[in-house]
């Protein structure tokens, strides 16, 4: 699944901005598209791809339930009411936001193969979820994990989760891929970008593509759809990824105060 490691990540596009920007990265080559119920945004969404030039079926559209409506019944009215939003008969992926508020393991996921089980969902994905709360999860469903969602850039990069992916054969898909910027300015990231031609960003968005089970959802307007879409055509030398590996600090840029690692 190739065309599913550089999704596009539609975080904070709202309006025509999300209608002309999904649909300019369908166009592009991107196929796979992120949103979620609480970023109000799923209606554009949906119009970006019937707008774009790419067919429906060639689209993999992830939405997000939100932590509001993760009880039995709420999993599947809101799940309904995000199929009409974003104008489909079915989604690709549908996660669990946050296993939070009125996450409670079994009931939530049972209703998440129910979804499966009615072919108006095609695969799970957990979002945020600690190791823990993964084993847990896997244990509860009937189906199988697809992808596990998480904040991944080279400040965080998540080593424990991707053994994790690794083992259990499923995708670990980063969000914030590029640290909402932070990469920009980073000396390590722009000397290898000079010695490739490329941007500090396109060294962050590539090195989420190398290796095996990662992918990341990187939000982007304008010119930078297309730039972002370049990372894919760069490769990072042994040495430039052992120098991005000591980046990691485990630093967060999202880490609510109610996130589960800060409750366990």
């Amino acid at each position: 699944m190739d065309e599913f490691r550089l999704g596009f990540g539609t975080y904070d596009l709202h309006g025509r901005d999300a209608v002309e920007n999904v649909a300019r990265a369908l166009d592009t080559g991107y196929r796979h598209v992120d949103t979620a119920q609480d970023y109000d945004n799923e209606e554009g969404v949906g119009k970006g791809i019937s707008e774009s030039d790419v067919d429906r079926k060639d689209v993999f559209l992830a939405t997000k339930v939100d932590t509001g409506s993760l009880a039995y019944d709420d999993v599947i009215e809101s799940t309904q009411e995000s199929l009409e939003k974003l104008d489909t008969d079915y989604l690709d992926l549908l996660y669990v936001h946050w296993p939070t508020h009125a996450y409670e393991g079994a009931d939530t996921l049972a209703a998440f193969d129910e979804l499966v089980d009615r072919g108006d969902v095609r695969n799970i994905g957990l979002s945020n979820f600690t190791p823990d709360l993964l084993e847990e999860a896997r244990d509860a469903l009937d189906h199988e994990v697809f992808a596990h969602q998480v904040e991944r850039h080279v400040y965080l990069q998540q080593r424990e989760l991707l053994e994790d992916a690794r083992e259990h054969d499923t995708w670990l898909v980063g969000y914030s891929p590029i640290s909402q910027g932070d990469v920009l300015d980073d000396p390590v990231l722009r000397r290898i970008g000079e010695k490739h031609d490329a941007s500090p960003v396109q060294v962050a968005l590539a090195w989420h593509l190398h290796g095996e089970h990662t992918a990341a959802i990187p939000k982007a307007s304008g010119e930078h759809v297309e730039q972002n879409w370049a990372a894919r055509e760069l490769s990072l030398t042994e040495e430039d990824l052992d120098e991005l590996h000591e980046l990691d600090e485990g630093s967060r840029v999202i880490n609510p105060e109610w996130a589960p690692w800060n409750r366990a």
